[in-house]
Formats: structure tokens, sequence, C-alpha cells
């Protein structure tokens, strides 16, 4: 049963005009449009119960490459866990024209989530209602362009017929028992008590005769929408929801924003439409959406927990999933300043702010990020980071406790201090990326790093392993003929810079061929600092035993005294391991050709 709604005290019946009301006065078109107050002021209204609702793969998607069907079920999977067992993200609409979108919609239906809800959005005509039915949805959201502009300048009606048209449309989405959600599209230019409200007034006696829910979406399209409770309409936004839930009738449960950026005002309207009488703003993630996108969902969750006070079980550690997801999987760039998502949001530059967050982060952390959003602070390391911007960034990276810190004074931050001086002072203008202050921390800081670093052992792997695959197949080396293996080892210093040191090894375990260096041969008082019998080595006993290329840790050479990484591979005679080639690889040297390798990729694409 439909419950009773507001008793009306005017009545507001549809003004048919000749000429459409195109608001030159707010509108002018040939400059920027105006914003208009007046004395009369609307007092907050807060909706008694508030939440979201989401359109990512329906407006969303008129912003990018279409989603696979995988992505748009991984989204929502992260939106179901976002919003928590208590719906706090209620709905997502879909698009149901494409075989690809229906597909989603039955994927994602499969997954049995109580939220997000499903819906569909059509166009106000009967064959698209009938996908809906089609598809067993319960709602579905309808396209009913409410301005002028639309009405008379795209649509080619009067504003009754326009208003007759969506009845029609509706009333057979109700008898059919799926729930309307009305979107006036263009309202903020639209003649808010010469059509708007009368045609909600007739939506709500649909409500009363079906007894089955009619919801507005007010769609702010083109941005146009104004906080100010003192702004005109229609593109005050307190004015609007006023009109609309006292003179309509139409309860705020009932009542949905949905905002454009063109403004920059995307998320501040939104959380406006909830302070004044709207339950449901409408996202989608990261903002995404037509031209300037939507209000983001990240910021609507997090002004959710602020207003209300409390998580509502709430996981926000899934918006940086989120995130992550779009950039990885997504491949799409996301600015590294937008708030919650941007890789730098929480980063500091500034060396005085980064000798604050040194003593407490509170002092220039918007909240506890690596908590709320698995985000900890962080620092980006310039000529005005100093020794405390250093420190910072190591004790991070490190993620140390507060008693183990290292402190700002420590020799080694102030020989990486020196490092980063020393850049600036040869003309460099950019950050210093996280590779190498890794690289210098490691060899400043040695003490402090794990010698089987994942990160190094990747990078030496992704850089080395082809140029060692093409040395253990040239024929010379397979022969195990140290006359012919040794010109190759020593031709290979010319060919790469960053190896220093290069042998073979046996099948028993034992040096095949003289050891090389930069220099050639190493002499004999170096070559007593070496193992002479490498069968329990791991750079030779891996290869040796399951036939892959090995990368060792990080340790500092005894010959050469630099930082290095070990890469091995086994020599094979058919299928019989016969030997195991071996080079040393200069650390920093290693990490310069990586960054060289990646700028090139990102100057390709």
């Amino acid at each position: 049963m439909a419950e009773l709604l507001f008793k009306k005290k005017k009545s507001y019946p549809i003004q048919d005009v000749d000429e459409p009301e195109l608001f030159r006065e707010q509108f002018p078109y040939s400059d920027v449009p105006r914003i208009l107050f007046e004395e009369d002021s609307v007092p907050l209204n807060p909706a008694e119960e508030i939440w979201i609702t989401d359109t990512t793969f329906r407006d969303g998607q008129q912003a990018r490459a279409p989603f696979t069907v995988k992505q748009i079920v991984d989204l929502y999977t992260f939106m179901h866990r976002l919003g928590g067992p208590n719906g706090v993200i209620r709905q997502s609409e879909f698009f149901l024209y494409s075989k690809r979108d229906r597909e989603a919609v039955e994927k994602c239906l499969e997954l049995g989530y109580d939220y997000p809800e499903i819906t569909a959005w059509i166009r106000a005509k009967k064959e698209d209602l009938q996908i809906v039915k089609e598809m067993g949805l319960r709602e579905t959201g309808i396209l009913c362009s409410a301005s002028d502009y639309h009405i008379f300048l795209k649509l080619k009606k009067t504003r009754r017929q326009a208003m007759q048209d969506y009845l029609a449309i509706v009333e057979e989405a109700l008898f059919n028992g799926i729930r309307a959600r009305i979107h006036l599209e263009d309202l903020t230019r639209a003649d808010v008590y010469g059509f708007c409200v009368p045609f909600a007034i007739e939506l709500m006696k649909l409500y009363r005769k079906y007894g089955v829910p009619v919801r507005i979406r007010m769609c702010d399209t083109m941005g146009f929408g104004i906080e100010h409770p003192n702004a005109v309409l229609p593109r005050g936004i307190p004015k609007l929801i006023r009109a609309l839930n006292q003179d309509a009738g139409v309860y705020s449960r009932l009542l949905e924003w949905h905002g454009h950026n063109d403004f920059y005002r995307v998320h501040s309207n939104g959380v406006t439409a909830w302070l004044y009488g709207c339950s449901a703003l409408n996202t989608s993630m990261l903002g995404i959406g037509e031209r300037t996108g939507n209000p983001p969902m990240e910021a609507a969750v997090i002004d959710y927990m602020g207003l209300k006070g409390h998580r509502d079980e709430i996981d926000p550690t899934v918006i940086t999933e989120i995130a992550d997801y779009f950039r990885n999987e997504l491949k799409q760039e996301i600015p590294p300043d937008q708030p919650f998502v941007g890789s730098e949001f929480n980063t500091t530059r500034a060396g005085i702010h980064a000798d604050g967050i040194q003593k407490n982060e509170e002092i220039y952390n918007i909240f506890d990020t690596d908590s709320l959003l698995n985000r900890p602070l962080a620092v980006t390391i310039t000529d005005k980071s100093g020794a405390a911007g250093i420190a910072h960034w190591i004790n991070t990276y490190l993620k140390l406790e507060p008693r183990s810190r290292v402190d700002k004074r420590h020799p080694g931050i102030m020989e990486m201090l020196t490092w980063v001086n020393d850049q600036y002072l040869d003309g460099r203008v950019t950050a210093i990326s996280n590779e190498e202050m890794l690289e210098q921390a490691v060899r400043y800081m040695p003490e402090y790093f794990d010698i089987d670093m994942k990160y190094v052992k990747e990078t030496a792997r992704r850089v080395m392993a082809s140029t060692i695959e093409k040395f253990v197949n040239d024929p010379a080396i397979v022969s195990m003929d140290p006359e012919k293996q040794e010109p190759i080892l020593r031709e290979v210093f010319n060919q790469h810079s960053f190896i220093q040191l290069a042998l073979i090894a046996d099948q028993d375990g034992k040096k095949n061929t003289a050891i090389f260096t930069r220099e050639g041969h190493i002499t004999d008082i170096d070559e007593e600092k070496l193992d002479k019998d490498y069968v329990k080595r791991a750079w030779f006993l891996v290869p040796f035993e399951n036939g892959h290329i090995h990368v060792t840790g990080m340790y500092k050479s005894k010959i050469t005294d630099m930082l290095g990484i070990t890469i091995s591979a086994p020599i094979k005679q058919g299928d019989t391991v016969v030997g195991v080639l071996r080079f040393d690889c200069r650390f920093e040297a290693l990490m310069q050709v990586a960054r060289e390798e990646m700028s090139e990729k990102i100057e390709l694409i």
C-alpha cells in the first residue's frame, strides 16, 4: 500500500506556453551563466535517511571505452564491499541495450548481493520497457527531459504532450509491478512550477493508484546547480528540493540527486541535496561520467561517514582497491592530486611539512589515511624536502614503528640529502622517484633492507633475463670449452654497462673459466676472497637443479665493494645441464637501465 503524501496547499497545473522558456537572464549563452539570488532563503532540512546510488555502468560508461563483462562484475563486487551489508550504496543502474550489457546484469545478479540493487535505465519507450520486463528487474530509470531546451528544441513537443507521453510509459511500468525512477533531465534549466511540479504531482497520483513507488531523480545535466539557499530557481538546489518535497508532495526518500561537474560543483551540490531534503545521491566510481563527470562515489562515502558520525559498516579501504583496479586493469589515468584516489593526494613535498609529520602526522594529514584508506601519508622528495622529508620517506617505505623510526640526523640520511641536493645543483627539475630513493637508501642504509628485496629481484630479472638467455644459448658457451667461452665473457662488459663480474661453473660446481671483471681477470688476491666450490651456492644450485634462471638478493661485492645482484642461468646440452653462467650486476647501474627502459616505453605510449 502506498503511504499518504503531503497535503498540498495549492494547485499547480501544467503551464503550456507557445515559446520555450530559456531563462535568458540566467543563461545568456553568449556569456557565462549568471548566478542570481533573492531574499527568500531555504532553511536546512536534512533527509532523515540518506544513501548513495551508482551510475558507473550507465553514465560512467559514456565517458570511456565500454567495460568488459568481467570488469563490470569486478567493479560491482568492489561496490558491494565498499557499501557494506547495510546498503549504504543502495542501487546501481545498468544499460540493457547490448548483449554485453545484459550479460553483465545476469552475471551480477548471479552473485546474489542484496546491495547494491541492480536497476535499469531506459528511454520513455515501450520497446525499452519490454527489455526491463524480460530481464526481470524490479526498478528502472526512465529518461524524462524536463527543460524547454529539450521539450521544444529537441523533442519538438509541447509541455503537455511531453508529460502525457512520459506518464503513459510510467503507468505501464507500474502496472507491471516495476518501480519507476523518473529522470528529470536538465532540471536546472527547467520551468519548475510550470512543468516539473505539475508533472511530479501526477507521478505521485500514479504512486497512490498502483502502490508501487515512483522516485524522482533530479538531473543537473549541465552542472548549473547552485548550493546557496538564496539562489533562484531553476538553479538553486535548496529551492528545487523544497518545490518537489513540499509543493509536489514528494517524500525525501523518493528524491535522488544526479549532478555533473561542468562548473566544479559536482560533489558539493550532491551533499547540498542531502542537507536540504533529498535522500539519495547518485554517484560514479572516481566521478567518471559524460563530459566532466558525476559526483565521485569515494567522496560521497567519506562525507556520508562524516555526516553520520560512524562508518555504518562501510569498508573505506576498498576505495584504494578501486583506484588500483582502474589504474592497473582498466589502464585509466587518475590525476595524481585527485582526492582520496590520486597517487599523491596525501603526499607532501615541503620539508617543513615533513618535519611536522615526523613529530606527529596529524599536523598535516586529513585523517588516518593509512587505517581508513590503506594509504599511508607519503613524502615526494625534491630539493625542498630536506633531511626530515628523506627520513619520513625511509620510515614510511619500511613501515617502521614510532620507536624504531630513523631520525633525520642519521648519517645515512645526511648522505642521501647530499645526493638529492647534488641532483638539483646539476640542474634537475623533476621530483626524485621512489625507485631512485630506494637505490640511495640501499646504498647508504643497507642495514635496514632485506637482501631478498622483491622489487630489486624483479627488476634484475626483467632487465637481464633475455640477455643471459641469449648467452647460454650461444654455441661457444654451450660447448663448455673454456677457450671458446672466455672470449665471449670478455665481450660481455662492452655490451652491458651494469655487469661487473662474469664466470662459468661446470656441472661439478667448479670454476670452468677464469673470473672476469671490467679490468680483465681478477687478481689472485681477489680470487682468494671467493669460494672455490660453488656446488652449495644458490646461484649455482638453483639453475643446475631446476633448469631456471635465478636471481639472488642484494649484497656488497667482495671484489668491487659495490652493491650487487647475481643472476645465473643453466647451460644445457640437449636436456642436460652441463654448467651455469653467472653475471654479477652493479645495483645502481642496473636500476638506471631499468629507468631508461621504462621511460622509452612511456614515450612510445
